[in-house]
């Protein structure tokens, strides 16, 4: 297969080698011919992170291995694997994840090395769920990390700068059904006046805006777990924001076909249908789309709000949709929720690059200072500023040196880092 371009179409990969090994043995093959060396999943990300002018290794041949533990309480997968495939099994042994992004499509591997999360007050980001990973190093080694050993919290997010993730062991738990509740032009004031019970509305809770107007968002999705014990909250809530539940299926983009979209109207179904906001078998969002997020602590999520609020008139031009959830905060070190539980604020612009990037640095400049950017999406902070909102970032900088002392997985985007 050949690869030229991520999955959006915004950027052509420039490696000289894309490679597809079917093993252990062709992925150490493929490290010891030399050079830099990037890992390829599933091409969902918007920026450079994977891209390289050496080998890329896609690991869309490998094995798949979807092991679940005597315990019933863990599972290994092959890092290639996407989540929309390991969910599909797990339910067939009544198993289940707590967390699923937006899109079923991404790889594990590639979802937790960047940070990538579903949503919810009391759920983390998918990559804290991780409970060990192996990564083969430069040497050819097969190095474990394990949850509870000291380097365990770098390496789980390592914007693939240790090595391949062949592994990843996630947590897991017996399954659940889901329902979807959608409520149209809640009112942005009462939103941030009464935030903590927006987000507490349902196990999973998002907000919707073209940014089109900005006395109103344009719908909230609420996914509850079941047994329902929030239904009359949520229906109290709902008429305080002034809000009013849709009358059939929604697109998250005001105009959109919604037959790619997660059933809602309150239909009960298993976990895997019902988190994601688009079925595995369609392609999701707008297809052709450039995405951004900036995640900051809760404190400022008000302020954060009224930024983009105030750049509405320069935001709505370019965007499809904004989508702003919640994420549980935990002690990864390069997790853009590292020590506070955060508030995502996350863009799916049009695809006209220019265009985004003559917007970004206004938002990045209005937006608190706390802000963490998705590293798997495009933005244009400063890296000197970007390491200044990580407070472990020269603990994973040590880390890197002592896996990869020669930089082999280190290529430009982590080179402007400086990683």
């Amino acid at each position: 297969m050949t690869v030229e371009h991520n999955w959006a179409g915004n950027l052509r990969y420039r490696a000289a080698t894309v490679e597809h090994p079917a093993s252990l043995d062709a992925v150490r093959a493929a490290i010891a011919r030399g050079g830099e060396v990037r890992v390829l999943g599933t091409r969902h990300s918007f920026n450079d992170i994977a891209d390289t002018d050496g080998t890329l290794l896609a690991l869309d041949s490998m094995p798949r291995v979807i092991e679940v533990n005597e315990a019933q309480d863990a599972v290994r997968v092959s890092g290639g694997v996407p989540y929309g495939e390991l969910a599909l099994i797990l339910e067939r042994q009544k198993l289940a994840l707590a967390s699923l992004a937006s899109l079923p499509h991404i790889s594990v591997a590639g979802a937790v090395a960047t940070g990538t999360h579903g949503s919810g007050d009391a759920i983390g980001s998918l990559s804290s769920a991780v409970r060990a990973l192996t990564i083969i190093t430069a040497t050819g080694d097969a190095r474990r990390f394990a949850r509870g050993e000291p380097e365990f919290d770098g390496a789980v997010i390592n914007l693939g700068a240790l090595g391949v993730a062949v592994d990843v062991t996630l947590d897991v738990e017996p399954t659940y059904e889901v329902a979807q509740h959608v409520y149209e032009h809640p009112r942005w004031d009462a939103i941030v006046s009464d935030l903590d019970a927006v987000t507490a509305a349902g196990t999973n809770v998002s907000i919707f805006s073209t940014w089109q107007r900005t006395d109103a968002a344009d719908q909230i999705w609420v996914k509850q777990r079941l047994p329902d014990e929030r239904a009359a909250h949520r229906a109290e809530l709902a008429e305080r924001l002034g809000a009013s539940a849709a009358e059939g299926p929604r697109h998250p983009i005001l105009g959109v076909d919604p037959q790619a979209t997660s059933a809602q109207g309150g239909t009960p179904g298993p976990w895997h249908q019902r988190l994601p906001h688009f079925q595995l078998e369609f392609t999701p969002s707008a297809g052709a789309e450039i995405q951004s997020e900036y995640l900051v602590p809760r404190a400022d999520a008000p302020a954060a709000i009224e930024a983009v609020r105030g750049l509405a008139d320069r935001i709505a031009p370019v965007l499809h949709v904004s989508e702003m959830r919640t994420v549980r905060r935990d002690d990864l070190w390069l997790s853009s929720s590292f020590g506070a539980d955060t508030v995502g604020l996350h863009f799916t612009w049009k695809r006209d690059e220019p265009a985004v990037r003559a917007v970004l640095p206004a938002l990045e400049a209005a937006l608190p200072q706390s802000a963490r950017p998705h590293w798997g999406k495009v933005y244009t902070l400063d890296a000197a500023e970007v390491r200044a909102r990580y407070p472990r970032w020269s603990d994973f900088t040590a880390l890197r040196e002592s896996v990869d002392p020669e930089r082999r997985f280190v290529n430009d985007y982590l080179r402007r880092l400086g990683v």
